[in-house]
């Protein structure tokens, strides 16, 4: 096959003016059959805002491949081989049924791989399935009635569930795990799109459904899958795992265990703790939700208010605080809303949500700062986990236990002193946007002195600057100042601040060896919960390579069909 890259059209083409720029491309003579063309890559250029362009990469099928290609623009076009992803065992046949911890994206993903070769994995889920996990959310967001056990971070699906259910990720993809990944969610319902699209989302109300699209084929495939099944106790002898004890009582035997908790699995982290697991605490990041008009972010990423056939902008800014802080963008929701994402009573968290449309009016993002080891007070694997709490008390109590909300010019007040305040808007220190070198918008969107969040959960106007250690909060600030520099209207006094957004990964690593296994053999940490992952895709990229690590270790004992 061929590969074309930098295809640019306008952003409202049609699909025949596609096919045209790839016959042009490959110089294909009149008459000449159709290609067959799949799009690898779409992106947006939006340089010369208000004309607005897609970029391009697509395979191309013709007949007469080399005679095409001797003819073509060859500083575009590429003979390229497609490599299939290949799971490493094709059939299993033996008894051993491997256990798995969660049922977030790294829990069914490594699930699913399992199932499809033949291990009849046994899937164990403290929460709910995701049909009653949605009413338990509803039911908090409208009555404040939290269910400790079902709620935005336990039950099926995960924390990214109730999400904005983005699916990009930083991590290299040589053996493709990360094509697998979205092959695998557009099989259970999820749109073709997120194939190519080079920022892919799915939103809330379409994962649910695939969520529980995937459960039902993992059991069809021989699985089981447990729901309100609560890890309290490993059954481990001379150093390997032998079962593990679920809600206090009933044991699962299993030599094979992979532990794919989500990031608030606090009690779980404990309990290993106390089996003598190896681990460590970990960097992460912690900040403010932070909520514009959409329009705003409209004007300045595209040069229009809005257009239909991109849906509303999503941005992506980065800084650095005097201090050497990193503060950047995290899940942005275009069009979204923040929400409660609260798991334990009397403490509080935030998290961002859209759904698969993008179409509210308002648009948000974590604005977070880095935070490392040193930060938390202790030197002790859980101090992150305690450092985490400890903030989300604070939010708990600035709000009376419903979300704090803070106008940005009253937080940054609350802050900085004038001098300090004039410095930080001056954008002293490195700022960096997707949309550096792009000529600022002519046009300005004037935040009202009564612009209101899209906030699911009880909310009131509180303190939020209290929250946060004062240095994090003075870095929050100097960020934001900067991003002022790169999107118009970014710190305008009437961006509402809400808090706190301190569930971004897992401040603690379960530690692994190179064959994926911790320091108590046959358990495999596994996703975001274990340290390692950020992020839907990736956390469920790393459970497929635990799922791959776990069926060779278990064929090479059962000598079952194999392929590499």
């Amino acid at each position: 096959m061929l590969r074309i890259s930098e295809l640019k059209l306008p952003v409202e083409h049609t699909p025949e003016e596609l096919i045209r720029q790839v016959k042009i491309c490959l110089r294909l003579q009149k008459g000449a059959p159709e290609p067959e063309i799949t799009i690898v890559r779409r992106s947006i250029d939006a340089r010369k805002k208000p004309e607005l362009y897609f970029n391009y990469i697509v395979n191309v099928q013709v007949k007469n491949q080399a005679e095409v290609y001797r003819r073509c623009d060859k500083k575009r076009v590429a003979v390229w081989e497609e490599r299939p992803y290949r799971f490493p065992v094709v059939s299993y046949k033996g008894k051993e049924r491997p256990v798995i911890i969660g049922t977030g994206p790294a829990g069914l993903f490594c699930g699913y791989m399992l199932a499809k070769a033949g291990f009849r994995p046994i899937l164990l889920e403290r929460g709910k399935p995701v049909e009653q996990r949605t009413k338990d959310v509803q039911e908090f967001w409208e009555r404040g009635r939290l269910n400790p056990e079902s709620n935005v971070q336990f039950g099926e699906g995960g924390a990214g569930t109730f999400s904005d259910g983005k699916l990009n990720t930083l991590v290299k993809d040589k053996y493709g795990r990360n094509r697998k990944v979205l092959a695998l969610l557009v099989e259970a319902g999820a749109p073709k799109e997120i194939l190519y699209d080079h920022k892919p989302h799915i939103g809330t109300d379409e994962l649910c459904k695939i969520v529980a699209h995937m459960r039902q084929d993992i059991i069809n495939m021989g699985g089981e899958v447990h729901f309100g099944a609560k890890v309290t106790d490993l059954v481990c002898a001379k150093g390997h795992v032998e079962g593990v004890i679920v809600n206090g009582s009933r044991m699962f035997e299993a030599e094979y265990v992979i532990l794919a908790p989500g990031h608030s699995a606090r009690d779980l982290f404990q309990m290993l703790y106390k089996k003598g697991i190896s681990m460590e605490a970990k960097p992460f990041a912690v900040g403010m939700r932070v909520e514009h008009p959409q329009e705003l972010i409209n004007y300045a990423q595209y040069g229009r208010g809005e257009i239909k056939s991109l849906g509303n902008a999503p941005y992506k800014v980065t800084a650095r605080a005097k201090d050497g802080r990193g503060v950047y963008s995290f899940c942005m929701c275009p069009g979204g809303f923040v929400v409660n994402a609260s798991s334990q009573p009397g403490f509080l968290a935030v998290n961002g949500m859209s759904y698969s449309k993008r179409d509210g009016s308002n648009a948000n993002s974590a604005i977070i700062v880095t935070v490392t080891p040193e930060d938390y007070g202790r030197a002790h694997p859980l101090a992150g986990e305690a450092f985490q709490q400890e903030l989300e008390e604070r939010a708990f109590k600035a709000g009376g236990g419903a979300i704090p909300v803070q106008r940005y010019g009253d937080y940054r007040k609350a802050l900085m002193e004038e001098e300090e305040y004039e410095e930080s808007r001056c954008g002293k220190g490195r700022c960096q946007e997707t949309n550096k070198g792009r000529a600022p918008s002519p046009e300005t969107v004037k935040i009202p002195d009564d612009f209101l969040p899209a906030i699911k959960g009880r909310w009131c106007f509180g303190p939020v600057h209290e929250i946060l250690p004062r240095a994090l909060g003075r870095a929050f600030v100097e960020g934001m100042e900067q991003f002022g520099n790169s999107i118009r209207g970014f710190n305008d006094k009437n961006v509402l601040v809400e808090g706190i957004e301190s569930r971004t990964s897992s401040p603690v690593r379960i530690l692994r060896d190179e064959k994926l296994q911790s320091s108590l053999k046959g358990l495999y940490p596994c996703g975001e919960g274990a340290g390692y992952a950020g992020g839907i895709t990736s956390a469920a990229m790393d459970g497929i390579r635990v799922a791959e690590e776990v069926a060779m270790a278990i064929a090479k004992s059962d000598r079952s069909e194999r392929h590499f």
